[in-house]
């Protein structure tokens, strides 16, 4: 376009050179102007009008007066300009216009690719997903949301959620539309069969054009909160039978202090015949009787109801419990685990409190402590699984009495490391203390599930071997 606009000028010229007339033919440059405006910027069209300026005023047929020829080169000098500009501009804002238009054609583009993803990530995903308005009217729902509350397939949009889920209707920030809210909560459900479910609600309110909106996830969790209270009722009533055996213990050992007593008091052949002795001693007989009661465990394999459990994946969870507190306690925790650990057999929900009872004695031990580091390390030996748990404190005073129940000054009952190493038994680990210079340190001793397994086939072909009867003998009596 360049080389053609200097062409046209360079015959332009030519033509008004040669050719002897009365009239200029300067204003035929305004053609190449057009063309320069195409492709050159702003100073460089004003060189090329002032160059078309010169070429007017040489080829000239009037010679040149500065009273009149000034004024008039200024003025053709302007056109020029202005020509050249206006077709700089015009192309200027086309160029735009055409990259503009690109723009949102590629975003037009983008963003139908993104709703075509997004949409199947909500039609795909298996938790129920909805859309409201601000008078709590179902705007979208997924097919997993239909199958949440058992609604034909595209019956939810159009339905109050005040039906399914009285809580997400009345959620006040939404209701007033004062402000955005992003939180979640757990709230009792309605299916459309009437049946009831504790559903988990993660939602946000936004704005649009046509008002307030609340985009919200549910999850079913009823199955969740079944398995955690039948847990914690088996947990319960594991804990309850074990200080029951305990308390008994303790009963028993006073019945057979009072009975030496009665039986030296038998000797006397006054207080023998009194009626108030036999009644005291029957007392004593029935009162032994109940002591003795036996909590038998059930005469099937005692480990029918354990399980494979992963240490790696009970330890991480039980980072997530325990490093939050000992972080705002001031507490370091150091985890030096085998790069593998193989599964051991216990049942999972019982380790955890194991684990739980150890680290928050250690807490409590090195709540005055300068230096507060807990340590968990892993070792591996043939077999068995040992888990350490080692804390900074003031270390124990008497070892011999750490396992022993009901002890003076203990935490509530006395009974935590009791109880702790009597369920560490029962699925056939060991809870131990190891004596340290500095601290306090518990090694937890938990068989590997290959080596159980090992252990009852060879059990099963023929080898003898005896079930516990007592629940106290399981949980290892002291001696």
């Amino acid at each position: 376009m360049l080389l053609r606009a200097v062409l046209l000028i360079a015959i332009i010229a030519a033509v008004d050179w040669r050719v002897e007339t009365n009239v200029s033919l300067g204003f035929l440059y305004l053609f190449p102007m057009l063309m320069v405006g195409l492709c050159l910027g702003r100073w460089q069209i004003a060189v090329i009008a002032a160059i078309c300026t010169f070429l007017v005023e040489t080829f000239d047929p009037f010679p040149f007066r500065p009273p009149e020829s000034i004024p008039r080169d200024i003025l053709v000098f302007a056109a020029f300009l202005g020509a050249g500009l206006f077709v700089y501009e015009s192309n200027k804002n086309r160029s735009m216009e055409q990259k503009h238009v690109a723009d949102l054609e590629k975003e037009m583009v983008l963003r139908q690719d993104a709703e075509e993803q997004l949409r199947v990530l909500i039609e795909s995903s298996p938790a129920a997903i909805f859309t409201l308005d601000a008078q709590g009217t179902v705007l979208l729902a997924n097919e997993s949301a239909h199958h949440l509350l058992e609604v034909p397939s595209g019956k939810l949009p159009g339905s109050r959620i005040g039906n399914y889920l009285p809580a997400l209707a009345s959620v006040p920030p939404f209701a007033s539309g004062a402000q955005t809210f992003r939180t979640e909560m757990e709230c009792p459900g309605r299916r459309d069969s009437g049946e009831i479910f504790l559903a988990n609600i993660w939602f946000s309110t936004y704005r649009t054009g046509s008002g307030p909106r609340l985009a919200a996830v549910v999850a079913d969790v009823s199955e969740n909160l079944r398995n955690r209270e039948e847990s914690s009722l088996e947990q319960f009533m594991a804990g309850s039978r074990i200080l029951v055996a305990s308390v008994c213990h303790e009963i028993r050992n006073l019945c057979g202090a009072i009975g030496v007593v009665n039986a030296n008091l038998g000797r006397n052949a006054a207080v023998a015949s009194s009626e108030d002795y036999r009644a005291l001693a029957t007392l004593v007989t029935g009162l032994e009787r109940i002591a003795s009661l036996e909590l038998r465990q059930n005469a099937s394999d005692p480990s029918a109801d354990l399980e494979d459990v992963e240490l790696p994946a009970l330890l991480a969870e039980l980072q997530i419990v325990i490093e939050p507190q000992l972080r705002e306690a001031g507490v370091k925790v150091r985890w030096s685990l085998p790069a593998s650990i193989p599964a051991v057999r216990a049942d999972r929900h019982t380790l955890m409190q194991v684990f739980l009872n150890l680290t928050k004695n250690s807490s409590r031990a090195m709540e005055a402590s300068a230096e507060k580091i807990l340590t968990i390390a892993g070792q591996l030996e043939p077999g068995r699984v040992l888990i350490r748990v080692e804390d900074t404190g003031p270390g124990v005073a008497h070892p011999e009495r750490l396992f022993q129940p009901f002890q003076t000054g203990a935490e509530s009952t006395g009974l935590g490391l009791y109880v702790s190493r009597a369920l560490t038994r029962a699925f056939g680990g060991d809870l131990a203390y190891v004596p340290r210079a500095r601290g306090c340190c518990f090694t937890i001793s938990l068989t590997a599930a290959d080596n159980l397994h090992a252990q009852h086939t060879t059990l099963a072909a023929g080898r003898p071997h005896s079930v516990p009867g007592e629940l106290e003998q399981a949980a290892g009596r002291r001696t």
